[in-house]
């Protein structure tokens, strides 16, 4: 229980830690991108205004060429002389001139060859390649397609994405240390306190056998003597109410220690429903219930035979329980993937909320409660379920509840 517990703490908190870290980290890479494609669409903007209006660009040097601040700085004639751009001019189709004086990776065929082909996109401005374009025209039949060379720009990008990477994998594996450390003396008490009120159940389960066990010989005893009266009934039927829940309890408890599952082996689970179904005919026709079996041949399971017997007993005991008088159980056994076990009953006008039925220790308001019930026996068949790997669920489908048990 306590391992169990301390991995539930850690995988929790790694969650939490992971968000935080992708959160953070991707907010940050968002933004350096953002910024950084804006810084580079203004700076194409400054090198334009230069080809549209001469030699000295307005605002250049200026410091007012669009927004700034503590994330985005000004920029200035500095990065425009270090800006790796080049231009091309056309008069009408006509290549007029071009300009690879501050690139040198380009000759000046592939620069007309760009420019062109920046023409022929039908864009004012837009991106080939690792470099960003924008058409300027001067003049009514002159054009000038001004080339800003980005590919620096991906490497700075991947660079801090790779920083943000190493950065956050370290991080992740030291808070992992952390919290793995620490998980232990974080869940110190929950386990304390579930380990006591473990133990409590499984003495108190165990000094109630004998007890239980003494009044059943003595009532026994009793009834040869003086024969079989509404007395010794009752003692019996609540001796063996008690007992069922001391055995329920006691599955609980021995479920809850996370032991080595029991031995399984291959079983027959059509021959196993078959006789918990024929143990509870007699019970279901006392209450005029009319039970009804639908059980396909040779359905085998992997599992623990007494674990099965007390899942069926269990589900069986339920279905006979809160079955109305008159009403119809529907045991059904098949074969798909894995097996799969469908107990079927009637249901009256109370339908308990579906979420809350293998809470233990519930048990609805109304009728339900009067049963004789523990509101035990479902929490017991969904652990002994679990414990088989298996799955177990209810639902309503008309006036019946179903439970399916996939194993």
């Amino acid at each position: 229980m306590t391992k169990t517990l301390q991995r539930k703490f850690i995988v929790t908190a790694m969650i939490a830690v992971t968000v935080l870290l992708l959160v953070l980290l991707g907010t940050i890479n968002v933004f350096n991108v953002l910024s950084s494609f804006r810084q580079s669409d203004e700076l194409l903007e400054m090198l334009s205004r230069q080809e549209d209006f001469g030699p000295v660009p307005p605002l250049m040097g200026t410091g007012e060429n669009g927004p700034h601040g503590f994330f985005q700085r000004r920029l200035n004639e500095n990065d425009r002389m270090a800006a790796l751009t080049f231009s091309v001019r056309f008069q009408g189709e006509e290549l007029e001139s071009v300009n690879t004086e501050r690139i040198a990776s380009l000759t000046a065929e592939e620069a007309e060859a760009l420019g062109r082909e920046a023409l022929a996109s039908g864009k004012t401005e837009g991106r080939l390649g690792e470099r960003l374009f924008r058409i300027v025209q001067p003049a009514p039949e002159r054009k000038t397609v001004v080339f800003l060379d980005v590919s620096s720009q991906r490497y700075d990008l991947l660079r801090v994405a790779a920083l943000s990477a190493l950065i956050g994998t370290f991080t992740w594996l030291a808070m992992l240390a952390l919290v793995t450390a620490l998980s232990r003396r974080a869940i110190r008490p929950i386990a304390e306190n579930m380990e006591r009120q473990r133990r409590f159940v499984t003495d108190a389960g165990h000094e109630l056998k004998t007890p239980l066990a003494v009044i059943l010989a003595n009532l026994d005893a009793m009834e040869l003597r003086g024969g079989e009266n509404k007395y010794s009934r009752n003692i019996r039927s609540q001796t063996s109410r008690l007992s069922m829940l001391m055995q329920n309890l006691l599955t609980l408890a021995r479920l809850d220690e996370n032991t080595p599952p029991p031995d399984r082996s291959t079983l027959s689970l059509s021959e196993l429903t078959k006789e918990a179904a024929e143990i509870f005919r007699t019970p279901a026709e006392l209450k005029k219930l009319r039970l009804e079996t639908e059980i396909g041949e040779k359905v085998e399971v992997l599992g623990n035979r007494q674990q099965l017997q007390q899942l069926l007993s269990t589900l069986l005991d339920n279905a006979v329980k809160y079955c109305p008088e008159g009403g119809v159980i529907r045991v059904k056994l098949r074969q798909e993937d894995r097996a799969v076990l469908a107990i079927a009953n009637t249901v009256g006008e109370e339908r308990p909320p579906l979420d809350r039925l293998f809470d233990r220790f519930y048990r609805a308001d109304g009728a339900r409660s009067q049963k004789g019930g523990f509101g035990i026996g479902l929490s017991a068949a969904q652990a002994i379920v679990r414990q088989q790997k298996g799955e177990i669920g209810a639902a309503y489908q008309g006036d019946e509840i179903v439970f399916t048990v996939k194993l």
